[in-house]
């Protein structure tokens, strides 16, 4: 039996300026609101549910599997928009990216301090 994502909630303080923000650094379309969401839709099938939250928002990770070709793009974006990056997820090597499994990979705060993720290589697990 498998279990797939289908969607997740990201909570925000401007759903819309949040997931504007996180398409706009991945490529991906923001799409229309559903009910009170504001969805963005990944290459797997899972969606990203922007909710306005009631209250402080939650510091939450989130990790994605980019394509090794698109990570620069995806480096000069968050350059372009004054966002610092960081090799580590503590936020300790900022400017720099990682190598881990062979990949590339770095850090960044969405609007709300959630820690993204971007990575070329799926982390190795041990069996």
């Amino acid at each position: 039996m498998t279990a797939d994502l289908n969607h997740t909630v990201v909570h925000a303080s401007d759903k819309q300026a949040s997931a504007e923000f996180l398409a706009g650094v991945l490529g991906l379309e923001v799409g229309a609101p559903f009910g009170p969401f504001i969805p963005v839709d990944t290459g797997n099938g899972v969606t990203l549910d922007f909710y306005a939250a009631e209250g402080p928002v939650a510091s939450q990770h989130y990790a994605f599997l980019v394509p090794d070709e698109e990570f620069d793009t995806m480096i000069d974006r968050l350059q372009a928009a004054g966002v610092t990056y960081y090799a580590d997820p503590h936020h300790t090597e900022p400017g720099r990216i990682n190598r881990l499994f062979g990949g590339r990979g770095a850090y960044f705060d969405d609007p709300d301090g959630h820690n993204m993720e971007i990575i070329t290589r799926p982390y190795a697990r041990p069996a």
